[in-house]
C-alpha cells in the first residue's frame, strides 16, 4: 500500500538571542492605550511564568522568511537524500510573506514558495510551487495535504517548510509581542510502497471555527495611539486560551479514533509552541478525554522556553530537534506513534497521526 513518509527533516534557528531582559525598557500599554500601573519588570516575570519562554531567536537583518525556509529545505533535502530536482512539490506554511527589517508591508508576490525555489536553484518545471496561509497550524495542514496529493497519485515528493519572521509584524508597546519568534522548519514527504506496519500517515483531522472566533488573532493598529497607520500582530489571549482548551484536545482525540489509536500507544505529541501554560493544558485535557488524570512522563517535547513561538516553524522544528537527538530527553524510535497537532488563526485546529 502507498504510505506517506516523511524522509528527511531540517530547520533554521536565528543566532539572535532576544532574551526577557530586553524587553525592560518597553513602554507597555493595553488595549485603550493607557499605562500599566504595574512596574515593566513584573509584568514580564508573569509573562515568563504563564508562557514559560525566557528567550527567542530573531532574524538577521539581511534575512526574509523566504531565506530561512530555504535554509531549513536544504537541511531536510540533504537529510532525505534525493535530488531536489525530482520534487513535484514545494509548498511554504507561512502568515506574512516576506517582511524586510525596517519595513512591516508583507511581500507574498511572488509566493514565498517559487522564492524558496530559486534559491535553492530548481530548474524542474513540473516541480510546481504554492503557499497555505491557516495561521500557527499551516505547516501540519501542509501535511494534511500532501498525504491528499500522495494518496491520490498526483505526486510522489513533496517538501513541506513552515517559516515566519514574527519579529518584524510586532507592536513593542503591546506585552503579547514578547511571545513570538522568527524561524523555519521543513521536511520531505514521499509516497512509498510499504505494508501496513510501515512508516507513514495514519489518520488526519483538521477543522476551522471561523464565528466569533475569526478575530482571535488578526492585524491591528499599535496601542500607541500616537504611532503611525502601521498594523500590527493582534491577539485576544484568554480568548485564544479558552478556544484551544475546549477543541484542540476533542480533535487530537477525533484524530486518533481515525486510526482507531489509543492514547497509551502515542510515544510521542508534538504540540504547537503557544505557549507552556496553554500547551500543557491541552495535554491534561486529552488524558482526561481518556480517563488519565495526569500525562505520560516525557511525552511531549517543548521548545517555547528558548525558541518562543514562531508559529507555522515551531511543529517541524520539534520534530528535527528529536530527530537529530538534539533534545536528550527526547528520542523517536522506528514503529512508535506520534501524534501532531495545531492551532491559530481563523481560528484552525488540525492534527496528523504518524507511524515511524
Amino acid at each position: 500500500m502507498v504510505k506517506s513518509v516523511i524522509t528527511g527533516t531540517g530547520s533554521f534557528i536565528p543566532e539572535f538571542i532576544q532574551s526577557n531582559q530586553q524587553f525592560a525598557e518597553c513602554l507597555f500599554l493595553d488595549e485603550t492605550g493607557g499605562v500599566f500601573t504595574q512596574p515593566t519588570g513584573d509584568i514580564i516575570e508573569k509573562f515568563s511564568k504563564i508562557t514559560g519562554i525566557k528567550e527567542r531567536r530573531y532574524a538577521a537583518h539581511n534575512q526574509n522568511a523566504s531565506d530561512i525556509a530555504a535554509i531549513a529545505a536544504m537541511e531536510a533535502i540533504k537529510s532525505s537524500g534525493i535530488d531536489p530536482e525530482t520534487l513535484d512539490q514545494i509548498i511554504v506554511s507561512h502568515n506574512f510573506g516576506d517582511v524586510p527589517f525596517g519595513d512591516t508591508q508583507s511581500q507574498m508576490v511572488p509566493s514565498l514558495a517559487n522564492r524558496v525555489k530559486q534559491l535553492l536553484a530548481i530548474k524542474n518545471p513540473d516541480c510546481i510551487c504554492y503557499d497555505i496561509i491557516f495561521g500557527c497550524p499551516g505547516w501540519v495542514q501542509s501535511l494534511i495535504q500532501t498525504h491528499a496529493y500522495l494518496q491520490a497519485g498526483m505526486a510522489s515528493k513533496v517538501l513541506l517548510i513552515g517559516a515566519e519572521t514574527l519579529s518584524r509584524v510586532i507592536d513593542v508597546h503591546d506585552r503579547d509581542s514578547m511571545i513570538f519568534s522568527d524561524g523555519a522548519g521543513a521536511c520531505v514527504v514521499e509516497a512509498k510502497d510499504l505494508d501496513a506496519a510501515g512508516p507513514g500517515i495514519l489518520s488526519v483531522a483538521s477543522q476551522s471555527h471561523s464565528e466569533e472566533e475569526t478575530y482571535f488573532i488578526d492585524f491591528g493598529k499599535s496601542y500607541d495611539s500616537e504611532a503611525n497607520s502601521t498594523n500590527y500582530i493582534k491577539m485576544k489571549g484568554r480568548k485564544v486560551y479558552e478556544y484551544a482548551i475546549t477543541h484542540v484536545p476533542k480533535a487530537m482525540k477525533a484524530c486518533l479514533d481515525k486510526a482507531n489509536i489509543h492514547l497509551e500507544e502515542v510515544q510521542k505529541i508534538f504540540l504547537h509552541q503557544a505557549n507552556q501554560k496553554l500547551d500543557e493544558g491541552i495535554l491534561n485535557r486529552l488524558y482526561q478525554l481518556y480517563g488519565f488524570k495526569t500525562p505520560k512522563e516525557n511525552i511531549m517535547p517543548m521548545s517555547i522556553h528558548w525558541l518562543g513561538n514562531s508559529s507555522v516553524a515551531t511543529v517541524p522544528t520539534l520534530l528535527d530537534l528529536v530527530e537529530k537527538g538534539k533534545m536528550e530527553e527526547h528520542q523517536l524510535k522506528a514503529g512508535e506513534i506520534v501524534l501532531f497537532a495545531s492551532v491559530g488563526a481563523g481560528m484552525n485546529i488540525n492534527c496528523v497521526s504518524y507511524r515511524m
